[in-house]
This record gives C-alpha cells, sequence and structure tokens, in this order.
C-alpha cells in the first residue's frame, strides 16, 4: 500500500551484553510525514568485526564440518557480536543444504532465517550527505588515513572461487576502521555526534567502526534484511479461508457487506478483516508484530466484543467500523498524509474503540451507578474502559503487538488511540463539529493529525445510515433491539427511559430521519471539508498522476467545469439520501397505520346508541 521508505536502523536496546531472546527488532526510520520523501544521503554501516585471524574465518565449511552442527543446542552469540556473522553464515550453508535434501522442519527454517536476519539488522546505518563529503577536502584526505580491515567470511563465502568474482567480492564488502588520530576534529566530532544519536541506548565495547565502501552495498544489505524478513513472516501468515478471501476482495467498497464476511468468517469478522488491513497496510512487516501474536490479539478483542452478546455493539460493528475507516484512509487518499505509526494507530483505534462494550450507553451507567462508572469518575464511562481493557491486554507477552515499538513510538501510539477512541463518545459530538467548522474557516487552516483521525473514526462509528438500504436497515434493526433490551433494564431498575430505548413508545423512522439529518449528514459534511482541506496541497503538488480520489467541480454560475479545487468521491451522499427517502415513506405509512388504528379504538370504546 505505500513504498518502503528507508532502510532499518538496528539499535539494540541492551546492547552486546543483553539477553538474545529478549533483545527486541530494532524500529524503523520514522516515515516522512505530509509525503516528503526523506533527503538521500550518503549511508555508512558500521558493524564490529571479528578477532579471529583471516585463515581460520574465511575457510568454507566442509561437509563433515556441517554434520556437527545443531541448530537445536548449539549456542547462538548476541546478533551484534563478531562471531554473530560466522555463525550465520554457517547456518545459512546448513539450511541450504538440508532445504535441497528436504529435511528441515518449517520451524527450524523460520527460527534460522529470524536469527540471521537479526545478525544482518545488527548494521548500523548513518546518513551522511553527499554534498558535504563531496565539498570537504579534509573528508577526503581522511579516507587516506583508514586503515584497511579484513574482508568477513560470511560476506565471502557465498561468492564463487574464481578470480573475477572474488575480486568483486573483496571491493564490495572491503570495510575500514577510521584511526581516531587520524582524522581532523570536525569530522571526528561528527562521527561521535552521529553514533550517538543512532545509539542513544546501547554502548559498544569495541573503538572499531567498519563501514561498507558505497551506499550501493549498504543498499543492497538492508534490501536483503527487507526481503528476509518479509520471506520469513510471510511463511507464518495466517491462513485464510476460501470464502473469507472472495468476501475480502470488495473490501475498498464503501457499502462492504460485513454480514457476508461473519458468515463466510464463521463468525470471527474482527480476527481475518483486521489481520488483512494490518498485512496490507504494511504494518506487520513495518512494526516487526509476530504474525502468531497478531492473531491471538485479534482472537481476543473478538472474544471481547462478544462477552455481553450485544446486538449491536458487537464483533460486527467493530469490523465495519474498520473497514470503513480503512476505506477513507485509501480511497480519499489520507494515507498519504499520515505517517505508518499514525496508520497503524487509526486502524488499532477502529478495531477496539468498542472492546467489551456492554450494551448499555454512558447514560445507564452514570443513572445505575455501575463500578465502570465509579471507576471513571461518570466521564466517557464506556470509551474509557474500551482503551485501557485493550492496553491491559497488550501488556500480555502473548498479545502485545506493540512489543517491536521503540519507547517514542509506543507512547506516539497511545496517545493516538486514547484521542480517537475517546472523540467516540457522542457527548462530544457537537463541539467536535464545531472546532473542525471554526478551524476550516480559517484562512490557512493548520489541521492536527490526532483531531483529523479522530473526527474520521467519530464519522465511522455512525456511518451506517449512510451505506446502502439493506445494510443500514439491517444496523437500525439491530440497534433499536439493543435499546430495546437497556429499557428494559432501566423499567427494572425503576429507571426512567433513556431516548429510544421504550419499546411501546419509538417511533423507528422518524428517529432515523432526525439521526440522519442532524447528526450523520453534518459529520460527514464537516468530515469531507476537512479532508479535501487536507488532501488538497498534497494532490496539488503531484502534477505526474491522476489521484483516483479526485472529481472535476462544476462552477454554479457558468456551468462550466474546474479541476482546480480538489474534491473526493463521496458515496455517502447518495445513500443518505437514498435512505433518508426511505425512511419519510415508512414514516408516512406508520402515521397513516398508527391514525387508523386509534380510530379503531376510538370506534371501541365509543358508548353504544341509547335505544
Amino acid at each position: 500500500m505505500r513504498r518502503y521508505t528507508g532502510l532499518p536502523v538496528a539499535s539494540p536496546p541492551g546492547g552486546a551484553g543483553a539477553p538474545r531472546e529478549e533483545a527486541p527488532r530494532p524500529p524503523p526510520l520514522p516515515t516522512p510525514r505530509n509525503g516528503t520523501p526523506p533527503k538521500q544521503g550518503a549511508l555508512t554501516i558500521v558493524r564490529r568485526s571479528s578477532s579471529r585471524s583471516k585463515t581460520e574465518s574465511c575457510s568454507t565449511p566442509t561437509d563433515e564440518q556441517l554434520d556437527q552442527l545443531d541448530l537445536e543446542t548449539e549456542h547462538l552469540p548476541a546478533v551484534d557480536t563478531p562471531d554473530a556473522c560466522d555463525k550465520a553464515a554457517l547456518r545459512l550453508r546448513y539450511l541450504l543444504r538440508q532445504l535441497n535434501r528436504g529435511e528441515i522442519s518449517a520451524e527450524t527454517l523460520q527460527k534460522n532465517l529470524q536469527y540471521a536476519a537479526k545478525v544482518l539488522e545488527a548494521v548500523y546505518i548513518d546518513e551522511t550527505k553527499d554534498r558535504r563529503v563531496a565539498e570537504q577536502p579534509r573528508a577526503q584526505q581522511a579516507t587516506l588515513h583508514m586503515r584497511r580491515l579484513r574482508t568477513p567470511c560470511w560476506a565471502r563465502c557465498s561468492v564463487e572461487k574464481s578470480n573475477d568474482a572474488k575480486r568483486l567480492a573483496d571491493e564490495d564488502d572491503e570495510l575500514s576502521e577510521v584511526q581516531p588520530d587520524a582524522v581532523p576534529p570536525e569530522v571526528r566530532e561528527w562521527l561521535a555526534s552521529t553514533f550517538t544519536r543512532q545509539l542513544a541506548t546501547a554502548k559498544r565495547k569495541s573503538d572499531e567502526k567498519p563501514k561498507f565502501r558505497s551506499v550501493a552495498h549498504a543498499i543492497r544489505a538492508g534490501i536483503f534484511v527487507d526481503r528476509i524478513y518479509r520471506r520469513v513472516t510471510s511463511t507464518a501468515l495466517m491462513q485464510f479461508p476460501q470464502d473469507v478471501v472472495r468476501v475480502l476482495k470488495t473490501l475498498d467498497e464503501w457499502s462492504f457487506d460485513v454480514f457476508t464476511l461473519h458468515e463466510a468468517a464463521n463468525g470471527q469478522p474482527v480476527k481475518y478483516l483486521g489481520y488483512e488491513l494490518l498485512n496490507r497496510y504494511g504494518m506487520i512487516h513495518k512494526f516487526k508484530v509476530p504474525p502468531t501474536i497478531l492473531e491471538n490479539f485479534l482472537g481476543r478483542i473478538e472474544e471481547g466484543y462478544c462477552r455481553f452478546h450485544n446486538p449491536y455493539h458487537n464483533n460486527l460493528h467493530a469490523a465495519d467500523v474498520a473497514q470503513t475507516v480503512h476505506y477513507m484512509l485509501c480511497q480519499t487518499g489520507l494515507m498519504n498524509w499520515l505517517s505508518d505509526l499514525e496508520i497503524f494507530a487509526t486502524l488499532v483505534a477502529a478495531v477496539v474503540h468498542d472492546y467489551e462494550h456492554t450494551g448499555t450507553t454512558n447514560n445507564f451507567h452514570v443513572m445505575s451507578g455501575s463500578d465502570t462508572a465509579l471507576l471513571y469518575n461518570d466521564r466517557a464511562v464506556l470509551e474509557n474502559h474500551h482503551i485501557s481493557a485493550a492496553f491491559r491486554l497488550m501488556r500480555e507477552e502473548e498479545y502485545n503487538i506493540l512489543q517491536n515499538l521503540s519507547r517514542d513510538e509506543f507512547r506516539e501510539f497511545r496517545t493516538l488511540v486514547i484521542d480517537m477512541v475517546l472523540a467516540t463518545d457522542m457527548s462530544f459530538h457537537f463541539q467536535q463539529l464545531k472546532n473542525m467548522r471554526s478551524l476550516l474557516s480559517l484562512a490557512e487552516p493548520t489541521i492536527d493529525k490526532s483531531k483529523a483521525t479522530s473526527l474520521v473514526l467519530h464519522c465511522c462509528d455512525i456511518s451506517h445510515p449512510a451505506k446502502r438500504w439493506d445494510l443500514h436497515h439491517r444496523w437500525t434493526m439491530s440497534l433499536l433491539d439493543e435499546f430495546f433490551l437497556q429499557g428494559d433494564k432501566e423499567r427494572d431498575l425503576g429507571l426512567p427511559f433513556s431516548p429510544l430505548c421504550d419499546r411501546n413508545n419509538t417511533l423507528v423512522a422518524e428517529s432515523q430521519i432526525g439521526f440522519i439529518e442532524f447528526i450523520v449528514e453534518p459529520s460527514m459534511g464537516v468530515c469531507a471539508d476537512m479532508l479535501e482541506c487536507i488532501l488538497g496541497p498534497l494532490h496539488s503538488g503531484n502534477k505526474s498522476g491522476t489521484n483516483a480520489a479526485t472529481e472535476p467541480t462544476i462552477d454554479e454560475n457558468s456551468g462550466a467545469e474546474s479541476v482546480n479545487k480538489f474534491k473526493i468521491r463521496k458515496p455517502w451522499i447518495t445513500c443518505l439520501s437514498d435512505n433518508k427517502k426511505i425512511w419519510k415513506e415508512q414514516a408516512t405509512k406508520d402515521a397513516e397505520a398508527r391514525a387508523n388504528q386509534e380510530q379503531e379504538e376510538n370506534i371501541e370504546v365509543q358508548p353504544p346508541p341509547e335505544e
């Protein structure tokens, strides 16, 4: 969905002495915001060299040595140590031989490929500027004082022993070490500052700083790591039933039928739709989410939605809102304005936004004095619980999809999810729209990303009246069932009925007309205006291609077509109009039916004429 924007920067939090199994994978480079590509520069890949002799380390392993290798019990060095490269190379050769023989299990293959990938990820990449290097004679002069290090075995063992190939291997992987006394103070200061920035939490035991000779070699190494991780994770990805695959082919449609997905997925729409979205946007790869952990997480989230057997606020609703958010991200182009982490947070917020919903409103919790209302002091009771319960779940190791985020990434992710889910509290609705309208009325509005994604999620949460009639009608009946069940509880507790919760005195058609006219239509209108304001500059700056989400506008005075103003497609406008029309027709029929019933009741209660 989004292009790969950079090479991963490895930064083992525990340093060389940290336990290997617990050392998290390094976070990816921050994704550029607002679609601005990063400035290109020279990439320096730094890793530690082995202290062993050339004769010992560069010899090609024999079949006898490979036969003695035990992948299950052999001790593995930490990925950022010199011996790790040789161990990884030896194991890769062993795996290749066993694959050819068909004598390797998928689990063993995956485990050792992951270790090899971690070894390559333990290569430290620093960005410099090509111009600065080219314009500084002293930097060029300093390279004359660099001592050539040996070429490591892991880089040379894969090359054939012909003279030409061996010469290419020597050139491609020639490593050098900077002598501190041989470089100018400015260069030394730059190296120190760059190294400190990238390794703020890691201390290296060695002062050696080998590097690849060219940017191309650094990129090759990064791409190799990227491909290995993709191949390893793809082998472990969750398998989808064919019926689910067929339904998900329509995932990009506005009126996606989540009820059909529910049937195809055997009652697990969140599990498959959530997994598909996070994989489609590349979140599993970019944030190193273990596929099994993600599957466990989505399974528990699904169970939480089904806990109270709600007619409306259940796993179907969660999947529907997540799909609608996907439409807003993908089909309008909003994803091009957000960073990868912001997209990740938006998708997860959509999935968990009603987690463990009780099927009752915030007002019911407050009026009944529930434990949840007491815990959150009557403020956004359910929304606070959804967030808290979801993050408590992710604290458990087997459900922690955030385990490979850096501390800063986690804080930003958590803040975004909290803001978005809290914004789904309907008591904030009018204030939220008012604030966004005021912001859009400015000459040069600057829209905060958290506020933008919060409004998008809120609109998607109440969007079912803007979907196809058959879907909207089914959602309406489910919601009214849930309201009526709450009304029954209120009657039993001696509480006054909440709006639309009295099953004997609720005007269904009229309530939906009011909901569409006063809530949904204004919300979708403000959201569309916001998206056009945000995405207009991005669209105007992209002259090379046509944005599929744009459409020409018609000048009201001249009738001429104009393409100067950016517009997104709004399929919800037609749906809202059609649904409101149907509800008005139904309201007329209901009114006539009530009038006839009242007339019949009046006739029945009239006293008989006197004789």
